[in-house]
């Protein structure tokens, strides 16, 4: 299981839930209900992990630090 940050929140351009995992580069999904856009950007975070190798890139680590948004 992983610890990365992960935003959740409506989006109305896509009129699904949103989730983000802004300490990876990209790394977001949707779905319908809150539930399904977690499980989708886990699977998300968890292929962006698994692949980082093959593109020569370094390995992600959580950095453990409250967001601060402004």
């Amino acid at each position: 299981m992983h610890k990365h940050k992960i935003i959740l929140y409506w989006s109305n351009e896509d009129h699904a839930y949103a989730a983000e995992a802004p300490e990876l580069l990209g790394c977001m999904a949707h779905g319908d209900s809150q539930g399904e856009a977690l499980q989708n950007v886990n699977d998300a975070i968890l292929l962006g992990i698994d692949t980082e190798p093959e593109f020569g890139d370094p390995t992600s680590h959580p950095k453990g630090e409250r967001l601060i948004l402004a």
